[in-house]
């Protein structure tokens, strides 16, 4: 279970109970940030993005992951940070030096798809700005497989653009359904770069883009309200049931 810290908003003196969010690591165990109860919250007036994320290492395989950076909403409108300790976690060990039978990595030809079988089903987190869906969209990469995972070089049209290795991403949070040339110059631009690509809406997509998108290649996803990313197409429906390429056949459900 997630630890829970109490938290009080500089605010209105308000006190909340806070817990962090447990987010699953690609060894599929379960990670979150360490609390920090003996600081206090800080008002988070200000945001940048490389201020948004936090490095969390996995206290089972070690990797070090990038996960939001933890935040209260206290219902007088301050968003508050929540404090969090660098304090090293004590490990369970590499997963490939684990006992056989145990939660290492299995030997054999199998190994992958057993380990993927054990991964836990994406955890969405519920949009209500703009920035939810871009974290969304960014949670659901890495939960495909996908590193590295950060604004792209090139600002898209409309939306925000995202990237990883050999992959580029558009987030569109706006209410209007994504066009035709909004899929178009995602394309373009991922040709560009040698890379593929994937579309995320709020609103959906015209008949025309989802025509377009088919004849691409392109996945198209739905972000609904709770974060979680629905296929619309083909492309996307392969997506994410193979997840990131190189990373074999994932069993996952949303």
């Amino acid at each position: 279970m997630p630890e829970s810290v109490p938290v009080r908003c500089p605010a209105c003196r308000r006190a909340h109970l806070y817990s962090a969010p447990v987010y699953p690591c690609a060894c599929g165990a379960p990670t979150a940030p360490r609390l920090d109860p003996a600081t206090e919250a800080a008002v988070s007036a200000h945001r940048a993005w490389d201020d948004e994320w936090l490095t969390v290492p996995c206290a089972v395989c070690g990797r070090r992951n990038q996960w939001p950076r933890p935040e209260l909403g206290c219902p007088c409108g301050t968003v508050l940070r929540v404090p969090v300790t660098t304090a090293p976690e004590p490990s369970a060990g590499p997963l490939t030096e684990a006992a056989p039978g145990s939660r290492g990595t299995p030997a054999g030809p199998d190994a992958g798809e057993a380990a993927a079988a054990r991964r836990p089903a994406f955890q969405p987190r519920a949009i209500r700005t703009a920035r939810d869906a871009v974290t969304a969209a960014a949670l659901y990469l890495r939960w495909l497989g996908y590193r590295g995972i950060r604004r792209a070089d090139r600002r898209p049209p409309n939306g925000v653009g995202l990237a990883a290795r050999d992959l580029l991403a558009q987030v569109d949070p706006t209410v209007r359904p994504a066009a035709l040339r909004d899929v178009e110059c995602l394309w373009l631009t991922a040709m560009t770069e040698s890379a593929s690509c994937v579309y995320f809406s709020l609103a959906g997509y015209t008949d025309a883009a989802r025509t377009r998108a088919a004849s691409l290649g392109v996945p198209l996803f739905v972000l609904d309200l709770a974060g979680a990313p629905r296929p619309m197409n083909d492309p996307a429906e392969a997506l994410h049931g193979e997840g990131a390429p190189g990373t074999g056949a994932r069993d996952r459900r949303t």
